[in-house]
C-alpha cells in the first residue's frame, strides 16, 4: 500500500507534463476543437427548443452554422480593413510617440545614444566585421498579418464544421455518456451536470457577447467625440478585448492612447482617452456584468489570474479567451460531483455565499 502511493505523486507529475507537452504542441488542433464544443453547448438549448418544434436536427446545424459564416463574413467585411490599418499603422505610432517624447523631454535620446555608444565599442572591440542586418520594418506587420490570416480562417472554418457535425448529431453524446454510467443515480447526476454546463455556458457566453459588443460600440464612439482616428477599429479591438480577463483592458486602453498621443494636438487628451476608456470598462465589468451574469458564476480571481496565464502560455490569445469557460465547466463539474465540492468551492468567488439551512426553533425540535 505505501509502495502505490510512493508511485502514485511522480506518475501524477510525469502525467501533468505530458498533459501540457501535449496541449503546446497540439495547439492548432485543440483551440478549434474547443471553440467548437463550447459552441455546441451554447447551441444546444436553443436546439432543443426547434427540435421541439418539429425541426430536424441537421436542419438546425444548418441554420446556426449558416448564421456563424454569416456573421464572420459580415466581420471580415465590414471590419478588416479599419483593423488591419491599426495594425498595420503601430510601428509608425510608436516612432511618433517616441519621437514626441524625444522632443519633450531629452531622456530617452540620451538613453538611445548611450546605448548607441555601447554598441559602437562593442562592434569596434571585435575581431570580425558584425553582418548587416537590414530590418524592414514597414512590411513587417503586413507580412505578419498575411501570413496570419489563412491559419487563423482556416481554424475558425474548421471549428464551424465541427460544430455543424455536433449539432446535427443532436444528443448523441450525451446519451451515450450517460448510457455508459452503471448506476442509475450516476445517469441522472451525469444529466444534471450536462443540462447546467449547458445552461450556465449559454448564459455566460451569450452575456458576454452582447455586453461587450455594446462596450465596443460605447468605446467607439466615445473615441469618435474625442477625435481619435480610426474609431471603428479600436471599437472592434475594444470587443475583443474585453473577452480577455484582466489585462484586456489595459491594453485596449493602452493602445488607444497611444493612438491619441500621436494623432491629437496635447498629451492631455491622450490620458482623457485613457481614462474614458478605463472608466467605460470598468462600469461594464463593475456594474453592469454582475447584474446581468449571476453572481454565482463569479470565480475565485487569483485562480482566474492563474488559470488565464496558464491558457496564455500554452495558446497565446484564444488560450486567455477560452480559460474563462473551462474553468467554468470545471467548476460545474466539480459542483456536482460529491468528491469534487470542495474543489468546486475553492474556485468559486470568496463573495458568493452558499445558503446555509436554517436552524429549526427549539419548541419545534422539542
Amino acid at each position: 500500500m505505501q509502495a502505490q502511493k510512493r508511485i502514485y505523486v511522480p506518475l501524477v507529475g510525469l502525467f501533468l507534463i505530458v498533459l501540457v507537452a501535449a496541449l503546446i504542441l497540439a495547439a492548432n488542433f485543440l483551440i478549434p476543437v474547443t471553440a467548437a464544443i463550447l459552441s455546441y453547448f451554447v447551441f444546444s438549448r436553443p436546439r432543443r427548443t426547434l427540435a421541439r418544434w418539429g425541426l430536424p436536427n441537421m436542419l438546425i446545424a444548418t441554420l446556426f452554422t449558416s448564421i456563424l459564416f454569416v456573421g464572420v463574413g459580415i466581420a471580415i467585411a465590414w471590419f478588416a480593413e479599419p483593423v488591419a490599418t491599426l495594425i498595420d499603422d503601430m510601428p509608425r505610432l510608436l516612432q511618433e510617440m517616441q519621437g514626441k517624447l524625444g522632443d519633450s523631454n531629452g531622456t530617452i535620446s540620451k538613453v538611445n545614444e548611450a546605448a548607441k555608444a555601447i554598441d559602437d565599442a562593442v562592434s569596434n572591440a571585435s575581431a570580425e566585421p558584425a553582418m548587416e542586418v537590414a530590418v524592414v520594418s514597414n512590411s513587417s506587420t503586413s507580412m505578419t498579418i498575411m501570413t496570419m490570416a489563412p491559419k487563423v480562417l482556416g481554424q475558425v472554418i474548421f471549428a464551424i464544421f465541427l460544430t455543424f457535425f455536433l449539432i446535427g448529431s443532436g444528443d448523441f453524446f450525451a446519451l451515450r455518456t450517460v448510457e455508459s454510467l452503471p448506476k442509475l443515480k450516476d445517469k441522472r447526476r451525469a444529466v444534471e451536470i450536462i443540462r447546467t454546463i449547458e445552461d450556465r455556458l449559454s448564459r455566460y457566453l451569450g452575456g458576454i457577447a452582447i455586453i461587450n459588443a455594446l462596450l465596443g460600440v460605447s468605446i467607439g464612439a466615445a473615441m469618435y467625440f474625442w477625435g481619435v482616428p480610426n474609431a471603428i477599429a479600436i471599437g472592434v479591438m475594444a470587443f475583443a478585448l474585453n473577452f480577455v480577463p484582466f489585462l484586456g483592458a489595459i491594453a485596449g486602453a493602452s493602445i488607444a492612447a497611444l493612438v491619441a498621443f500621436v494623432s491629437l494636438p496635447t498629451g492631455w487628451e491622450a490620458i482623457g482617452v485613457f481614462a474614458t476608456y478605463m472608466a467605460l470598462t470598468s462600469i461594464e465589468g463593475q456594474l453592469v456584468t454582475p447584474v446581468m451574469i449571476a453572481r454565482r458564476m463569479q470565480l475565485n480571481t487569483p485562480i482566474l489570474f492563474l488559470i488565464v496565464a496558464f491558457f496564455a502560455y500554452i495558446w497565446s490569445v484564444v488560450g486567455m479567451v477560452v480559460a474563462v469557460p473551462v474553468l467554468i465547466v470545471a467548476k460545474i463539474v466539480c459542483d456536482e460531483i460529491d468528491g469534487l465540492k470542495s474543489v468546486g468551492h475553492f474556485l468559486g468567488d470568496s463573495s458568493v455565499r452558499e445558503a446555509k439551512p436554517k436552524k429549526m426553533p427549539e419548541a419545534a425540535s422539542k
